[in-house]
């Protein structure tokens, strides 16, 4: 009965789950990027600061998503 189960009780998701998820955190990621380098070549520091920390924890709520399920 405790299969699919991880340490804490909660129900893991399947693999299928987990990569979809992983991917849209990527592609997401990928354009918090795009908008950190466009600020950072604009001159809008402040606005790069901001899109490259919602980069960074965009791609680690991703990988956590995916490795801890």
């Amino acid at each position: 009965m405790t299969e699919g189960r991880d340490p804490g009780g909660r129900v893991r998701r399947p693999l299928l789950e987990r990569v979809g998820l992983a991917a849209v955190a990527l592609v997401l990621g990928s354009v918090f990027g795009g908008v950190a380098l466009a600020a950072w070549l604009g001159g809008e520091i402040f606005l790069a600061a901001m899109a490259g920390i919602g980069c960074l924890m965009t791609l680690w709520v991703g990988s956590l998503t995916l490795f801890r399920g």
